[in-house]
């Protein structure tokens, strides 16, 4: 598996990297992240292999966002979709700007919660989305009654918008400014690099 991205976090002491999906090695572990109980309330997958792959099937297709994995010293253990936010469902939500970025996350293997790993990961993959230069905003639509990981996405630098209905939840709207996140992060990104 050839990352897209990678970076050493000196906070956890591992590297986190980043592969795109591919659905003939990916399907059964993602099938079987979305139905653990801490992931199928606010994602709604909890569904058969084969109607998940088709899911799966029709979500790497789709040209607005890319699909990783996201791995910590090489085991995967959660799963990103990075998309654009214009042309999504959410572009109407307020107004965006033509490279605004989105993420959806989860964290899929049990013995990996509540070990501290969320922020770590989100910072580097938010960090993986604004090396696309025109890019200035990263957006999350979280489920609103997932506390805990709008509390990550605040502990990483998101800032609350507003409630949001989706088709499939009611979210919360929050934002990333590149300036701000960079401002935030630069002592560890500074220390990442010297490594």
């Amino acid at each position: 598996m050839k990352p897209e991205f990678s970076i050493y976090d000196q906070e956890v002491n591992q590297t986190i990297s980043f592969v795109k999906v591919e659905l003939e090695r990916d399907a059964e572990i993602l099938h079987k992240w979305h139905q653990e109980p801490h992931v199928s309330p606010f994602w709604n997958l909890n569904i058969p292999f084969e109607k998940y792959r088709t899911h799966l099937e029709g979500f790497l297709a789709d040209t607005h966002q890319k699909l990783f994995l996201g791995l910590l010293d090489g085991v995967p253990i959660s799963y990103w979709e990075a998309y654009w936010v214009k042309g999504d469902v959410v572009e109407s939500c307020y107004d965006p700007q033509p490279e605004d970025q989105g993420i959806h996350l989860l964290i899929g293997e049990p013995d990996y919660l509540g070990k501290g790993y969320a922020l770590p990961l989100l910072r580097a993959m938010v960090l993986f989305q604004f090396l696309h230069q025109g890019t200035d905003k990263i957006i999350a639509e979280p489920d609103i009654r997932n506390k805990k990981m709008i509390h990550i996405f605040e502990q990483c630098g998101f800032k609350k918008m507003k409630p949001i209905e989706l088709p499939d939840k009611t979210g919360m709207l929050m934002f990333c400014e590149r300036k701000q996140f960079e401002r935030r992060w630069r002592d560890v990104f500074a220390a990442a690099e010297s490594v």
